[in-house]
């Protein structure tokens, strides 16, 4: 079959594990026979990044790749997300769709002119991710007024407090116009299938957790038994900093912060000196397996609801469990799924849990196996693809 992916990020000009999660998809596609082209934004990219000599598509590993980039600059994705709606972008999209697909799977679409990209092409399936919550609420992550996880619904003076411009078109019919073009939403957790559902959205949605990419053999790396990892974007809302400021006064425990972000100069000030916090900034995909095999646990201290926990998973599958906030949203449905990890709430509880995981070696083991089989189990690529593939099929063979 062909498959058509739509996506604002895809790596290398990406930030997220949505991006992770499409490439693998993907490749993992090609692998069984399938035919897959990408399109993605550069432009939205360089919102955030400088230009290094980007090119405007690539080949992945037989993946087709093609990039958004208008002579307009930043101006065209910040249209698109405006006006709901291509705008500038409507040539170029207009040029992908036109090519026969069996499917197109939609993913983080928001500055490539979502929801009216949801519309756009012909295919017997079509589907549409869940990576965030951009779908019911304005700043994507629930983040109210860029102070607080959101309790509840004041979209308007939050888009306004949160230093982003109102998107009228939240206010149409546009959203649900452009969603009954879709046979299915995927969600990657069961909290972000309700929490969508609660919040109006009335298409069919199944539950399908992500997975990991690494699929080789268990990492035998030696076990440094104090040792912690965070990976992941450096924000406020990913609750970096309440956990720096707890493993600052853990001397014995060390903690390797791997990950860029805005909060990234602020974090160095004030923890870079200290000899058990180590900041070392994005890695490739192989070196942070490494960092996973040979740590005690992963940590997911994030203080906003998340759509998934892709990292969870990434640990588990080198046998090493998580530490997760309570607030993640769906990250700890993983650890509560497989066993492998601690679920905490506030700092009194990270604290605990920290020294738990890195001073009780029996509780390490017997979490780190749990975690491992827990990733067999659920999580591994065979299993999401099945199920993945189970979707497709049926969507294919429903008559027009």
């Amino acid at each position: 079959m062909r498959f058509g992916m739509v996506t604002t990020f895809y790596p290398p000009y990406s930030y997220g594990g949505d991006a992770t999660y499409v490439r693998s998809l993907a490749r993992s596609l090609v692998e069984l026979g399938h035919e897959v082209e990408v399109m993605a934004s550069t432009d939205a990219y360089l919102l955030r990044s400088e230009d290094g000599g980007l090119v405007d598509w690539v080949d992945d590993n037989e993946v087709r790749v093609h990039r958004l980039r208008h002579r307009a600059g930043a101006l065209a994705p910040l249209i698109s997300h405006q006006t709901g709606n291509p705008a500038l972008y409507a040539r170029s999209l207009d040029a992908f769709f036109a090519r026969s697909f069996d499917v197109l799977h939609f993913h983080n679409i928001s500055l490539m002119g979502a929801p009216g990209v949801l519309a756009r092409g012909k295919a017997r399936a079509r589907l549409l991710s869940l990576h965030d919550h951009w779908l019911i609420c304005p700043t994507h992550v629930l983040w109210k007024n860029r102070q607080r996880a959101c309790d509840r619904r004041t979209c308007l003076s939050c888009t306004v407090l949160s230093g982003l411009p109102p998107q009228l078109w939240r206010y149409t019919g546009l959203r649900e116009r452009s969603l009954k073009k879709l046979g299915r939403l995927l969600a990657p957790s069961q909290f972000t299938a309700s929490m969508h559902s609660s919040n109006g959205v009335s298409v069919p949605i199944a539950v399908l957790p992500l997975f990991s990419p690494y699929d080789g053999p268990i990492v035998t790396e030696p076990l440094v038994p104090n040792r912690l990892i965070y990976a992941g974007r450096l924000t406020a809302l990913k609750g970096i900093q309440n956990l720096a400021r707890t493993i600052a006064t853990m001397p014995d425990v060390e903690l390797l912060v791997i990950g860029d972000g805005e909060l990234k100069a602020e974090l160095q000030a004030a923890y870079g000196g200290l000899p058990n916090i180590r900041f070392l900034g994005k890695l490739a995909q192989t070196e942070l397996f490494d960092h996973y095999a040979n740590a005690a646990a992963v940590v997911v201290p994030s203080i906003v609801p998340e759509t998934f926990g892709l990292t969870i998973v990434e640990a588990a599958a080198c046998r090493t469990p998580a530490i997760v906030n309570k607030a993640a949203g769906g990250a700890p449905e993983i650890v509560a799924t497989t066993g492998g990890g601690i679920i905490y709430q506030g700092e009194a509880e990270l604290r605990a849990a920290v020294r738990a995981i890195t001073q009780d070696s029996s509780l390490r083991d017997r979490l780190a196996a749990q975690a491992r089989s827990g990733y067999e189990a659920h999580y591994t690529k065979s299993r999401h693809l099945d199920a993945y593939m189970t979707i497709v099929d049926e969507l294919t063979r429903r008559p027009s």
